[in-house]
């Protein structure tokens, strides 16, 4: 078991690509359709604003919680950890900085309830997902069966509100 591949090693190529693709992509659909075209924005008209903001301040609150814990908790160091962290915010979610980063899409898709966005998030989530599954095939070969029963206590996206 190899524990000392470095960052870049331990996920899918092009990662750092797809991490300034999908959020431009998604914000450049997101704002044509919420201010300027307004073509599926209909159901803003049903739910108040102040209640469309609320959920989205509540939201963004988490996902930037979940980036913050989950990044002061893997990279202490430059160095990715050597040893398999199953505590604190992942002993909940296998992903929690990728949960975060789909948040913040969900936040402004609440703020806005734009349906095209709704359909723009169905390949974003589906590219954090195919990441998510690279990453752990690498994980796999690093920490082997801790890995494995690890991946059968803890969800890959949604966090366990109530830990056994």
């Amino acid at each position: 078991m190899n524990s000392k591949k470095h960052g870049f090693e331990r996920e899918m190529p092009k990662t750092h690509f797809y991490h300034i693709l999908l959020p431009i992509t998604f914000m450049v659909i997101w704002i044509l359709d919420t201010s300027i075209f307004r073509i599926s924005t209909i159901l803003d008209n049903y739910i108040p604003f102040i209640l469309r903001l609320i959920l989205f301040i509540v939201i963004l609150i988490i996902a930037y919680s979940f980036i913050y814990i989950s990044h002061k908790t893997l990279f202490k160091s430059h160095e990715p950890p050597t040893t398999l962290i199953c505590e604190g915010v992942l002993g909940r979610t296998r992903n929690p900085m990728y949960f975060g980063i789909l948040l913040i899409y969900v936040a402004c898709i609440c703020l806005s309830i734009s349906l095209i966005s709704i359909v723009a998030f169905i390949p974003i989530f589906l590219v954090y997902n195919k990441m998510v599954i690279y990453e752990e095939k690498i994980l796999i070969g690093l920490f082997g069966k801790q890995f494995l029963d690890y991946k059968k206590n803890v969800p890959r996206w949604f966090p366990k509100i109530i830990k056994k």
